[in-house]
């Protein structure tokens, strides 16, 4: 078994590598990698989501998960899944509704004041347009801004910035940046409204 020094390495490695924004090759050591961490992630999602735990047990199982230190102002409330977990950044007082599914190899950064409703969906990757290179995997960061809010059923595409204030009204899947203190709807979302 390797040794923790040696994951932390080859995690800061792959890290810097899909935030750098370089396709993910099918097959490759990077795609090994993400696959191993996968597994990880599986096991402490299992936890999060099958057995009651108060929100502090929340926070910590939260932290075991991204690897960084215990939020104490997140609340999120479970299921929630994510494919990876080492690439979500948080801000306070932070919440995440039920049903959330986060798939964050791309990098998830998420502002102060954030809500994020029922079922929503955030993807950093998208696979190869190319049918022969559909297994290569392209990431883009998502990033979500202060006092942001995305309602239930919302997906977000890789590569989207949600501007502060913003809403992202149910149901909407958001291809591409909202503007501050702005409300958007539908498939694909466009601007309904500013908000004054």
């Amino acid at each position: 078994m390797r040794g923790n020094k040696q994951l932390n390495m080859e995690l800061q490695e792959y890290l810097d590598y899909v935030n750098s924004g370089k396709r993910i090759i099918g097959g490759s050591h990077e795609h090994l990698f993400m696959t191993e961490k996968l597994n990880e992630a599986l096991e402490i999602t299992h936890k999060i989501n099958n057995e009651y735990h108060s929100p502090e047990e929340i926070q910590e199982l939260f932290a075991e998960l991204t690897l960084k230190p215990a939020n104490k102002t997140l609340r999120l409330m479970p299921p929630f899944n994510t494919d990876f977990g080492k690439n979500i950044h948080i801000g306070e007082n932070v919440f995440i509704n039920s049903g959330c599914k986060m798939q964050d190899q791309g990098g998830i950064y998420i502002g102060n004041n954030v809500l994020i409703g029922h079922n929503a969906c955030l993807l950093t990757l998208n696979h190869d347009m190319d049918p022969e290179n559909r297994a290569d995997m392209h990431p883009k960061p998502i990033f979500i801004e202060d006092k942001a809010w995305l309602g239930s059923n919302v997906t977000v595409l890789p590569g989207v910035r949600i501007g502060e204030g913003a809403v992202v009204a149910a149901g909407a899947v958001v291809t591409k940046d909202v503007p501050a203190n702005s409300v958007v709807g539908g498939v694909p979302a466009r601007i309904i409204k500013k908000i004054e």
